[in-house]
């Protein structure tokens, strides 16, 4: 971390240290240096203390407010992305619980021509995701919304051809594994659901897919992967004809993928 810091900070290489070993710390910038250590010694994430995270090939802002972007959600956007371009159409897109944005900017920029629709309800998130590109000629539409709310999902205009969502999903009854640069640092609105109650969000965004996937389209989520087999059934018991589990590159399960509502 502190390798990365003195790349971003000094715009040294990480190598730089080992090969040209005389080079020192201007002292125009030791105060700041320093002071971004000791953050670092507090266990706050390096990408909250560079204010920037690597997602999916691109640079995204981050701060308290959004989750830090973690690896495996590229996977949900390459599931995403792959469904999209094979449509045949322009894509209109739902991501739902979106923070940071970096999954509705990163299906924008791969999939040309679509239109997608963000949703999150913290204003201080979508103010996050609403400047991740500022020079961009086009852009995901943000909205503040709870997912939660079942009257929300008629606000939207639908029909959309692909629905995404990493939302909450970690219990609160795990939170004894998880390391103090996440307890204590990203928002545990984003992150932790009820014990007793662990499924609410895709009780919630399988509510929104009745009301705005079309009939021939697809939605993707991310999941707790202790409860595979208990997501993908509040689909099935819905109604959707075709939910997949789908693993990792950790040979976790890690995502659901929903499609094929039965009509009565």
């Amino acid at each position: 971390m502190v390798l990365m810091l003195c790349e971003e900070r000094l715009g040294v290489r990480s190598y730089t240290h080992i090969i040209e070993p005389a080079t020192t710390v201007p002292e125009e910038s030791l105060a700041g240096l320093e002071a971004d250590v000791a953050r670092l010694q507090k266990a706050e994430p390096i990408q909250y203390v560079l204010g920037k995270a690597d997602f999916y090939g691109r640079s995204f802002d981050v701060n308290p407010s959004v989750l830090i972007p973690r690896p495996e959600t590229e996977q949900l956007v390459k599931e995403a992305v792959s469904f999209a371009l094979n449509l045949g159409r322009p894509a209109r897109i739902l991501d739902l619980c979106t923070g940071s944005g970096c999954i509705a900017w990163s299906v924008l920029q791969e999939v040309p021509g679509c239109e997608i629709v963000a949703v999150d309800i913290s204003e201080e998130a979508l103010e996050t995701a609403r400047g991740q590109f500022p020079h961009s000629e086009v852009s995901p539409l943000f909205i503040k919304a709870d997912v939660l709310d079942s009257g929300s999902a008629h606000s939207i205009q639908g029909p959309f051809d692909v629905i995404v969502s990493n939302p909450p999903y970690i219990m609160e009854s795990q939170k004894a594994g998880m390391r103090p640069n996440v307890l204590d640092y990203e928002p545990g609105l984003a992150l932790f659901v009820p014990d007793d109650d662990p499924l609410l969000f895709y009780r919630a965004v399988e509510h929104w897919a009745s009301a705005l996937l079309s009939a021939d389209g697809a939605g993707f989520l991310e999941i707790n992967e202790e409860l595979g087999p208990q997501t993908a059934e509040v689909f099935t018991r819905a109604g959707w004809q075709d939910v997949q589990q789908i693993q990792d590159f950790y040979k976790k399960t890690r995502f659901i993928r929903f499609a094929g509502k039965a009509t009565e």
